[in-house]
């Protein structure tokens, strides 16, 4: 692999803009080279006078070598006119290169190269300098937790010591005030609390006191974060506050809590400090390789002089990241790790998720099923003739509707997965975006796995069913086949639930945390993956009506006769109203959510569009049931203004496209795909699914029935959803570039009354 690609490997995305820009000093070398070699001197050594001058320095006979052999300084004049490269520093700290050479052919193209160089180290190095100071500022914070940590965790041991094992001290409310004395567990404890300094014990006597005092004077300027993450729990700070007396709850559970959280502050902390060091080694090696090239291509030898200046830099001088790294590594070795260190070190440094074979096989192996599968389905129908029967009518209204369950959700998954796979192709930092933890997140492989084997299943169901019901030997087993579909569904939801390690748990349970955030929405905070995963239900209200039906059909025993009296039922239709509106419902309260903590009139502008939505959604509905005119004329005009609104928000602030003074002219400055053509279908196809539900209003006479119908715009939703999904990242993305935005902000659990009041 060329340095050039290796490089562009290595970048942290969010960090793409302060890199070298390796490819534009390349660029600028190229030209170089044209240069030379069309005012290449005739007296210019060619490459066998080079290796015979080369031979008579090493056997004595170079002119321009003494008579002992060795070589003049590198300041002789000779030198100087090929070889001197000079770098200077100027009073602001910046570094500027004068190039001598200037009555050279083709001087002014190596000035402008090392103009451009300059500029990419002052770069690089101005970057690394502001977030070596803020990972300094925030070491400074950790240890302040580290001390408040250990000063509560003593509390909680001497409360274990005075009182008896009854259960009854799990919770105790204790004043600021309480427990003075400390045992000598507790001086212990204190010892280990100075995180990332070391204490000089020059007095023993002194030291032991002031850890006797320490814990009650930490104590006494901190309180626990009441950061409002769960529902009501406002109110309960409210509360907190008003009380006379500030107290902190000194139990075992609040403890676990507390490590817990600081835990992953420190992971991620030190996740950081592994980021910069990398961005140091990478910048660095971009430089001497961009020199050494430069060196090639001009036969001089300015890397040497180059090379020393970005050495003695900053970016490549300074030590205090790696003293970091080290401090962070003991104290969570011994204070999160119990002292067991490759245990701390595999939590720290966890390492990438590596591809399975056993993953692939079975990808394999459940696509081939399904394909087979689908043949021998289509092969039944034909070989039996079961489309011109007379039941065919009864089977699309009462078992179609099950079966399209599974289809809707295979269909889901297999766009989640091409998504995937092209945010990966082009390094769309999703795993970061969505906050999955290193080496949990999924990759397309494993979801393409979950859909085939899904898909498999489902099929496995639908054949039996086809062929049992066929089958006269078996005809009075004919209700326990219409159960096949329930047993799969129930299974999907006991794998989903199921609290063992196994089929991916993490992900799984992060989806079940995601979902229920979604559920409770607005009473918490909204994050990236609760609004994602609320737009994904807002193209899936077929299969939430899916969902409606099979309690329904299996309810209220329509199974045992294979029949359909669900839409009949006035309640039925009335639920068909609301589970078709809830996932745009949850997804407005998530609007009003943000636009209450973060002030931002976009957000209230968005929620006018899910409100647009609803409407429309209602009246389509509505008209469904109820063909008349009046119903028609409401459906077409929100339909419509929900539409146009929902295409416009799509391209223009989703997408991020639409931008008439882009260099990219109608898209954005920054594109991740190079083909330009991709947006502009994509912009294109949008529109067009986005319109799909014209099918509802205009009464087409299409030789289809009306569940498959259904289906069809149904899974043309779905897809136009997996198109937004890869676009509505890869601007998420490029918006983090622009801000820098490398690291997860992890909440700390304690907090300083100083920083209260000056909030306040």
């Amino acid at each position: 692999m060329k340095f050039g690609k290796e490089f562009a490997s290595q970048m942290v995305p969010e960090w793409q803009a302060a890199y070298v820009d390796y490819s534009s000093l390349k660029t600028f070398l190229k030209e170089i080279h044209g240069v030379k070699q069309k005012y290449r001197q005739p007296d210019t050594p060619t490459r066998l006078q080079r290796a015979l001058t080369l031979y008579r320095s090493f056997s004595g006979l170079d002119p321009r070598r003494n008579k002992r052999g060795s070589s003049f300084d590198d300041h002789d004049v000779e030198n100087q006119a090929i070889l001197v490269n000079s770098v200077q520093g100027n009073g602001s700290g910046k570094y500027e290169t004068t190039f001598l050479m200037v009555a050279e052919e083709g001087a002014e193209y190596e000035q402008e190269f090392f103009k451009k160089l300059d500029k990419e180290l002052n770069k690089v190095d101005k970057f690394y300098r502001s977030k070596v100071k803020e990972v300094m500022a925030e070491a400074e914070t950790l240890t302040n937790q580290m001390h408040a940590l250990i000063a509560f965790r003593i509390k909680v041991d001497k409360l274990q010591e005075n009182f008896d094992v009854s259960g009854s001290n799990d919770k105790i409310m204790v004043s600021m005030n309480a427990l003075q004395g400390t045992t000598e567990s507790d001086n212990d404890a204190k010892q280990s609390s100075n995180c990332c300094q070391e204490i000089q014990e020059e007095n023993p006597k002194k030291v032991m006191s002031s850890i006797r005092l320490a814990p009650q004077e930490v104590l006494n300027h901190v309180k626990l974060n009441q950061a409002i993450q769960a529902p009501f729990s406002a109110a309960k700070v409210y509360r907190a506050s008003n009380t006379n007396e500030t107290q902190m709850n000194f139990s075992n559970d609040n403890l676990k809590k507390i490590q817990n959280q600081l835990k992953q502050a420190f992971i991620e902390f030190y996740y950081k400090l592994r980021l910069l060091k990398n961005y140091s080694f990478l910048n660095v090696l971009a430089f001497s390789k961009i020199m050494k090239k430069y060196d090639k291509i001009t036969s001089r030898r300015a890397s040497k002089y180059y090379m020393r200046t970005v050495d003695d830099s900053y970016i490549c001088n300074s030590d205090e990241v790696t003293k970091l790294m080290e401090r962070v590594e003991a104290t969570f070795i011994k204070h999160f790790s119990n002292s067991n260190r490759s245990k701390g070190m595999n939590q720290l440094r966890p390492k990438s998720k590596k591809e399975r074979h056993s993953t692939s096989f079975g990808t394999g192996f459940f696509a081939g099923c399904t394909a087979a599968l689908i043949l021998a389905l289509v092969l039944i129908i034909h070989a039996r003739n079961i489309l011109d029967k007379e039941g065919r009518v009864q089977y699309m209204e009462s078992m179609f509707p099950v079966y399209s369950l599974f289809g809707f959700m295979v269909l889901h998954m297999l766009m989640h997965a091409g998504n995937i796979y092209f945010w990966r192709r082009y390094r769309v930092n999703y795993s970061f975006i969505f906050g999955f933890k290193q080496g949990t997140e999924l990759g397309f492989r494993e979801v393409l796995f979950l859909s085939f084997g899904l898909a498999t299943l489902a099929l496995i169901s639908v054949v039996s069913n086809l062929d049992m019901e066929m089958d006269p030997k078996t005809g009075d087993y004919k209700a326990l086949t219409e159960l096949l579909p329930l047993s799969l569904l129930l299974l999907v939801i006991i794998v989903l639930l199921c609290p063992f390690n196994i089929l991916y748990r993490s992900s799984r349970f992060l989806l079940l945390r995601t979902l229920f955030r979604c559920i409770c929405a607005p009473l918490y905070k909204v994050k990236f993956q609760d609004f994602y995963l609320a737009d994904q239900f807002t193209s899936e209200v077929q299969a939430f009506r899916s969902v409606e039906y099979y309690i329904c059909h299996y309810g209220w025993g329509d199974f045992k006769l294979r029949q359909n009296t669900c839409k009949s039922n006035d309640i039925f239709n009335t639920f068909y109203f609301i589970v078709a509106v809830v996932p745009y419902w949850s997804r407005l309260l998530q609007c009003v959510r943000r636009f209450h903590d973060e002030k931002d009139p976009m957000q209230g502008y968005n929620g006018l569009k899910y409100f647009l939505t609803i409407v429309a959604l209602c009246t389509r509905t509505a008209y469904g049931l109820d063909r008349g005119t009046s119903w028609k004329a409401v459906a077409w005009t929100f339909s419509a203004m929900a539409a146009l609104y929902g295409t416009y928000w799509d391209l223009v602030v989703d997408w991020g496209l639409l931008q008439r003074r882009s260099k990219n002219r109608w898209l954005r400055d920054r594109l991740l795909i190079p083909y330009k053509s991709v947006y502009f279908g994509a912009m294109v196809l949008n529109v067009l699914l986005r319109f799909a539900w014209l099918q509802t209003v205009l009464d087409l006479s299409l030789s289809l029935h009306r569940e498959t119908l259904i289906a069809i715009v149904a899974s043309l939703e779905i897809i136009r959803r997996g198109i937004w999904n890869f676009f509505r990242l890869e601007n998420e993305h490029l918006n983090n570039v622009g801000k820098f935005r490398a690291f997860k902000s992890v909440p700390l659990p304690f907090y300083n009354d100083e920083d209260e009041d000056r909030i306040d």
